[in-house]
Parts: structure tokens; C-alpha cells; sequence
């Protein structure tokens, strides 16, 4: 559904959620006004009557927002879209604005007085929201028209905004449907988020399940006697959780702010009956009051001494009440083993349900306790259990939601060992299983996915957008398969549009079986079976390069006649997606480096997610580009350059030698951009699950307005006279001990390539004639023994190797 965009926002509260909020808001290039208050109070020096005294918050806030890390904007470029200004002077311009997004402090009074003031300002159709994080909008709205009523929710972003997927959306008694739909649309298809209904409730749906579930815990932490490291090991990936797990994550937040979140729950639910969870213990509350705060303080549960991480001794404290740590210890158990080979989140839970340590334990009391308490909560917190696992996916970064937690274990046995334990189950439940549903979940012949509704007591369809297109989905169709080896398969996405799905490994390494997809596909196409090429996939990241572990195989048996026609067949396909009469477009997102980058390059368009991670990165291994990572940045490097040989193209040739040497990666689309890795036709999608939806759409647009491809490129090149410049420049860097002797002979090696060889700007060189020089310097650096260290030192440590 297309809706109706927002031409400007305002967003009132310059903290560092309301920045997050403006910035994000102009990573969608939508002008924001960033409004706050004036200061109460002047430092000794300050003009009051000065803008930059009074605009002394908000400014501030944009700035922080500049430099935060992560980067809240996803380039500089954005910073344009944002306008500061205070609600003394600048409150009028509100009525420019089509939303306002509140977001000052979670005082209900002070929230009053400011939708008091804006009632007078905004325009009879503009929408007002509140950020707030758990406050009852009824209280909220006191005295306020209907109207305004009317056109009010609550919309809660999760912090950093740019890169938690959530937004929660929350309506009023009266809020109206189409104010509703419309900052859904939004918030979905423009701001790339992931909506969650929830209902008026304190803590709203994901922090109420998630600050529960992080309170159990520590509960069973601090009766069982589990240490930091524990909890962490179990609750981290082993359990589809993230990397930061519990404690790490804590700290992020703030555990100030944790606990402010944990009060208001202890405060306001005293007829849940799980009230008394809430309540902070005694350790928690103990860092807070000595200013142990997490990163904010650089100690709480975890403290870096030097390069040693140190973790809050738990034992510790429980024995004398005082806070201390200890060097963090490694945490071993056959559980924890078993789950680290598996590759499913599903099968990890399953495992840690079955097992029988001291591990699979906690797991259990943890997640069988949090699952019940969440099927306690439908209806009270949120509709249906779609919207729950969503907010614990979305908000808080779980791989799978409590609900499908649930399913993953196994629904009848670990119902069983609830009621076994003492854990409430409710009634609905135990319905589902006895009028026949096994599972929350279930996908019908159709590919598409079902879950059980508890008011209508049987199987509904899960909610989708036609744009969140997976393979998936497409794949539980087997008709839709058209070819399928280990890495990789050609898969129907209809509309006469074929696409190439890697899929080998976690990092989708590139191997024979991608090129035989690339070719195979490429044959369909041009044969006429399919009028367009897609390669994407459903992964973490989209491609992190070459199989390195294939090329260290061949180099330890020198067998380097087969190397060469390998990265020949590889520059080959890259210049069939280049050059075929059938449009190409890639998808990328996440890590996409190497190799990877270089498939997307070669594509006639990119469809790039927002949070792209692009680089030629091949020097950490000892290598240089070799799938003509090289030949296409200097083609997009060039592309606007006069064709003159006496034009001057040095300073071209040095940005990307300086990419591709220095292997520099990009940390979003829109940086990806300005490093060239994207060219200014390139589209970027804020939404990770419409990707392969507006690839395929990006595709269509290309055969529908007649698609050509492009000429073959040559190139005026400066030869030996600018390599010779290249080499003094690498000398020197080698001479301070900037780079070492192997970086230097890579690095002259790229240069070699990017000035043409024995050229002259006289004489243009063909990309036939630069893929051959760039192919004979891949295969003399496989000959380096430092190369085969950095390749090894890679696959061991995941790190390059600097020798």
C-alpha cells in the first residue's frame, strides 16, 4: 500500500533518542526540525539573548548525533536534512510540520504542558506522537480536544535508532485508523522499520517481555550461583541471542536506565503476577549507586583493564555484599559444545532443551519461565503472538521470538516440564494442544506461514507485506527451484525474473558452484526463458568474498595453471553481468567484501541495503582484487573524466588506489557512495526485508523501459610514468615503517594494474588487456609465501595478518 509521506517532522527533545530519531529520519531524507528547550541557566560568559545560547541543547544534540558511534546518520551527506532550533523562538514553524515526535523527559507533567502548547500550533490534519517508553497515553492526553486526540500515539523508537529494526506503535482510545496506517506505512516502507502493534500498557510490548526476561535472569543467577561469564555464554549466539548476550547488553543501555525501566514496571503492574521480579536486586542496584554504570562509566558487569576484560564477581557479593572483579574465565560445558557445531538457531534450542549440565539448566528456568510469562501477557500487552516475537526479534535483537523459542523446544514436552516445575501455563495453551495444533507456528503447502490466534482458536496466516519476498518462502514451493547445488541456486521469483542465491556458508563464500549458478542463470536468460538476473540472498551478510580456504589449497599444491583459469572464469562471468543483453541487478547488504563486492560491481544496477559494509579488502590476505574489483573502480573513478590524453588524471588514480590498497570499507549504502563502490544510479533500501522485493522490481524497470547494455570501456592510462610516482610514494611509506615490505609489494602491484602496465595516455587500453594484468599479479602474489601466512592467519584467527 502506498501511503501518504510526511514532507517534514519535527522532533521535540534533543536528547540522545530524540537525535537518534531526527537523524534517522534524514537518513530517509526527510527534513526534520529538531526542536528543545532553552537553557534554565547561563554558564559564567554566555549570551542569553544569543541563538547559540538558546539553540545551546538542541545544537548539542545534533552534534553528539554527528559523532556517535555507531554513526547515527549514514553519511554526512545527511546532516543537511536537519534544522535546530528551541520552543521559545522556534515553536511557530512547528506549523510546517505534517508529524511531530515527542520526546523530553518521562515526566507526565512536563508532557502535558508540551501537548498543551502544541495544540495551539499545529495544523488540523498533523500528527502527534510521544516516544515515551511506557507512559499511559490516557494520562498523557488529559485535557486535550478530541481532535487532537484523535491524531495522537505513541510511537517507540528502540535505541540506536539507525539500527534496531523496531518501532512500536500504540494506540490511544480514540486514535483514529488512518493516523495509524498512515505512520505505519511510514515508519515500514520510507524509515525502514519493523512495526509491532501493542496495546496501552506499561513497558509496551518488547521491553515488558524483554526486561522481564533479563530480571529472571538474574533471579536464577544470583539463587543458583551462576557467574557473569555463564550467563552470558548461554545467553549469547549459543542460544540465538546477540553477541553482547545479557550483561554486555546491560551495560550498552545504561543500568541506570535499565533499572528506571525496571521501577516503572515494579511501580505500575502490581497486578501482574510476576510484580516482585521487578524490583531491582540488590547487585544492580548496588553499581547504580556507586556510579558503576556500564559504558557510559566505562565499568559495570564487565570492566576493561588495558587489554584484559574483567567480570563483576558475582560470588563476591553475594558472600559480603561487595562489588569487586575478577579476569573473566572461559566457560566450557558439553551443552554449550554441542550447540557451537550447529548451525540453526532451532536445532540450538532444541539441543539445550534436551541437554542435562549445569548450562542446559539455566536455559531451561530462564526460557521455559520467560515463554510462559509471555503467553501470560497476550492479550494484556498485544493481540496476537506474532506481535511479541516480533518486538524480542526486532527490539532486542533474539534470532527467534519467545513463541518460537516455545516450538523450537518442542511445545507438548516442555509444556509438560512447565507444570512439572511449578510454571503457570496458561489454559490457552494447553487448548491448542488438545484441539490438535502442535506448534504456534506452522507453514502450509503453500510456503506460506501460519500461527495460531488464541481468540479464534485456530491457524491464521502471519501478516506479510508482499514486499518482504525470501527465498525462503519462494523455495517451499519446489517448483520454483530451477537449480540448486551447495553454495549457491537459481530460484524463479515469477514476473520471467531469475535470481542467484548464495548460500554455501555463514559468509557465503564464493566458490565453482557460484560461477556455475552466475553462467547457468546467465544462459537461461539469454536463451529467453527469463527477461531478468537477480543475485541476493536470505542471509546475515550477503558475501564476504572468495573461498580463500579453496585458494590456500591451491597454492600449498602449486598448482597454479588451475588458479589462473579459475580467477579467468571468474573475471569472464563478471563481464557476462556486465555486458549481456538481460539486465543484472545485485542486492547486497551487510558484509559484502571482496569478491563479493566485486559480483555486486559488475552488475549492470545495485539495490544496496542501507546497512551495507562494502571494501575491496583482498590485501588483508595478501592479495589484490582479482575478479576485476580493480578494472571497475577505475571505471567508475573515470567515468566522467575527459577523454584527452593530456588530461591529468593522477588524483583519480590515487583515490582508488588508496581504496583498494588500504583496504577501505564502507559503513553504510550512502558511504558506499561516496567511496564509488555504489554508482550515483545505484537505489539503497532502508527496509532489510524489502530488499530482494526492490531488486526484483529494479529488474523489471530496466526490461520495461528497454534495457541496452552498456559498451565495452578502454581506458587512457598514464603507464610507467605515473607508476614510477606510485612507487616513490610506497617506498617512502615502507621507509617509516607505515607498511610493511609485503603490503608495499601489493600495493605496487595494484598500481601497476590501475596505470595500465607498459601504456602511455596516447594509446587507450582495453578491459581485456587490464584483467589480464590483474589476473598475472593475483597469481604472482599466490607464489608469495607471506601470502599463504596471511591466507592461513586469516582462517585461523578471522583477523588479517600485517607480516
Amino acid at each position: 500500500m502506498q501511503g501518504k509521506p510526511f514532507s517534514k517532522v519535527c522532533v521535540i527533545g534533543a536528547g540522545v533518542m530524540g537525535s537518534g530519531i531526527a537523524a534517522h529520519l534524514a537518513n530517509a531524507r526527510i527534513p526534520v526540525l529538531l526542536l528543545d528547550i532553552v537553557p534554565p541557566k547561563a554558564e559564567e560568559g554566555e549570551d542569553t539573548s544569543s541563538i547559540a545560547f538558546k539553540n545551546k541543547f538542541s545544537q548539542g544534540g545534533f552534534n553528539k548525533a554527528k559523532k556517535a558511534k555507531p554513526a547515527a546518520f549514514l553519511s554526512k551527506n545527511e546532516w543537511s536534512y536537519v534544522e535546530v532550533g528551541n520552543l521559545d523562538d522556534d515553536l511557530e514553524k512547528v506549523k510546517e510540520c505534517d508529524w511531530v515526535i515527542e520526546v523530553v523527559i518521562e515526566n507526565l507533567g512536563i508532557k502535558q504542558k508540551l501537548f498543551e502548547k502544541l495544540e495551539g500550533v499545529v495544523h488540523d490534519e498533523a500528527i502527534v506522537s510521544s516516544n515515551t517508553s511506557g507512559m499511559s497515553i490516557k494520562g498523557m492526553l488529559e485535557g486535550r480536544s478530541d481532535s487532537f486526540k484523535e491524531r495522537f500515539l505513541v510511537t517507540h523508537f528502540f535505541n540506536p535508532v539507525r539500527y534496531l529494526h523496531l518501532l512500536e506503535l500504540v494506540a490511544g482510545e480514540t486514535t483514529r485508523q488512518d493516523v495509524m496506517d498512515r505512520v505505519a506505512w511510514f515508519g515500514e516502507d520510507i524509515l525502514g522499520k519493523g512495526i509491532v502493534y501493542g496495546k496501552d500498557t506499561t513497558n509496551f510490548v518488547a521491553n515488558r517481555i524483554g526486561v522481564y526476561g533479563m530480571m529472571k535472569t538474574m533471579e536464577v543467577m544470583m539463587e543458583e550461583g551462576y557467574s557473569i561469564e555463564e550467563v552470558d555464554a548461554v545467553f549469547g549466539p549459543n542460544s540465538g541471542r546477540p553477541k553482547s548476550a545479557v550483561f554486555r547488553t546491560a551495560d550498552v543501555v545504561g543500568l541506570d536506565t535499565f533499572v528506571h525501566v525496571a521501577q516503572n514496571c515494579y511501580d505500575n503492574l502490581e497486578h501482574d503476577e510476576e510484580h516482585a521480579i521487578f524490583k531491582a536486586p540488590a547487585i544492580m542496584a548496588a553499581l547504580v549507586e556507586k556510579g558503576w554504570l556500564g559504558s557510559k562509566s566505562k565499568q559495570g558487569f564487565y570492566k576493561k583493564e588495558g587489554k584484559e576484560i574483567l567480570a563483576l564477581d558475582v560470588a563476591k557479593f553475594k558472600e559480603s555484599g561487595e562489588l569487586d572483579y575478577k579476569a573473566k574465565e572461559k566457560v566450557r560445558y558439553d551443552s554449550l559444545g554441542a550447540v557451537r557445531k550447529m548451525g540453526s538457531t532451532e536445532e540450538k534450542l532444541a539441543s539445550l532443551f534436551g541437554a542435562d549440565d549445569r548450562a542446559s539448566s539455566l536455559f531451561w528456568k530462564v526460557s521455559g519461565a520467560t515463554a510462559a510469562y509471555a503467553a501470560r501477557r497476550l492479550g494484556e500487552i498485544a493481540d496476537d503472538i506474532v506481535q511479541i516475537d516480533n518486538g524480542m526479534k526486532w527490539g532486542f535483537g533474539w534470532d527467534m521470538g519467545p513463541f518460537e523459542s516455545w516450538d523450537a523446544m518442542g511445545v507438548k514436552a516442555s509444556v509438560e516440564r512447565m507444570q512439572k516445575d511449578g510454571i503457570d501455563v496458561p489454559a490457552w495453551v494447553t487448548d491448542m494442544l488438545a484441539a490438535g495444533r502442535e506448534s504456534f507456528y506452522a507453514t502450509d503447502d503453500n510456503g506460506n506461514r501460519t500461527y495460531w490466534d488464541r481468540d479464534a482458536k485456530e491457524a491464521k496466516l502471519v501478516p506479510t507485506s508482499e514486499k518482504e519476498m525470501t527465498f525462503k518462502k519462494l523455495k517451499a514451493n519446489k517448483d520454483n527451484v530451477v537449480k540448486g547445488l551447495y553454495s549457491a541456486s537459481l530460484v524463479d521469483l515469477g514476473d520471467r525474473v531469475l535470481a542467484a542465491e548464495f548460500h554455501g556458508t555463514p559468509v557465503n563464500a564464493l566458490d565453482a558452484d557460484v560461477i556455475e549458478v552466475l553462467n547457468t542463470g546467465m544462459d537461461l536468460c539469454e536463451a529467453g526463458e527469463y527477461d531478468a538476473f537477480v543475485i541476493a540472498n536470505d542471509a546475515e551478510n550477503f558475501c564476504v568474498g572468495a573461498n580463500i580456504l579453496m585458494i590456500m589449497m591451491g597454492i600449498q599444491s602449486e598448482d597454479f595453471d588451475t588458479l589462473n583459469k579459475t580467477v579467468a572464469d571468474f573475471q569472464k562471468t563478471m563481464q557476462r553481468l556486465k555486458y549481456s543483453h538481460i539486465p543484472t541487478v545485485a542486492a547486497p547488504f551487510g558484509l559484502t567484501l571482496g569478491g563479493g563486492a566485486e559480483v555486486a560491481m559488475w552488475c549492470n544496477k545495485i539495490r544496496a541495503h542501507a546497512e551495507l559494509y562494502m571494501g575491496l579488502v583482498e590485501v588483508g590476505v595478501g592479495l589484490l582484487p582479482g575478479a576485476g574489483g580493480n578494472i571497475e573502480m577505475l571505471a567508475r573513478t573515470l567515468e566522467n573524466v575527459v577523454d584527452d590524453a593530456g588530461y591529468p588524471i593522477e588524483k583519480q588514480l590515487q583515490r582508488v588506489f588508496e581504496n583498494i590498497a588500504m583496504a577501505k570499507v564502507a559503513t553504510s549504502a550512502e558511504e558506499a557512495r561516496d567511496k564509488l563502490f555504489l554508482s550515483s544510479s545505484d537505489n539503497v533500501t532502508l527496509n532489510r526485508r524489502h530488499l530482494l522485493y526492490a531488486a526484483k522490481q529494479d529488474a523489471l524497470g530496466m526490461v520495461k523501459s528497454g534495457w541496452r547494455p552498456p559498451h565495452k570501456r578502454t581506458y587512457r592510462l598514464p603507464g610507467k610514468s605515473a607508476l614510477a610516482t606510485f612507487e616513490m610514494v610506497v617506498k617512502s611509506m615502507q621507509d617509516g615503517n607505515f607498511i610493511s615490505e609485503h603490503d608495499a609489494l601489493i600495493a605496487l602491484k595494484i598500481a601497476k594494474v590501475l596505470t595500465g602496465g607498459d601504456t602511455s595516455p596516447r594509446v587507450k587500453v582495453s578491459e581485456d588487456t587490464l584483467l589480464d594484468l590483474e589476473r598475472e599479479a593475483f597469481v604472482e602474489l599466490c607464489k608469495e609465501p607471506k601470502t599463504l601466512e596471511r591466507i592461513g592467519h586469516m582462517l585461523q584467527h578471522n583477523k588479517p595478518l600485517r607480516n
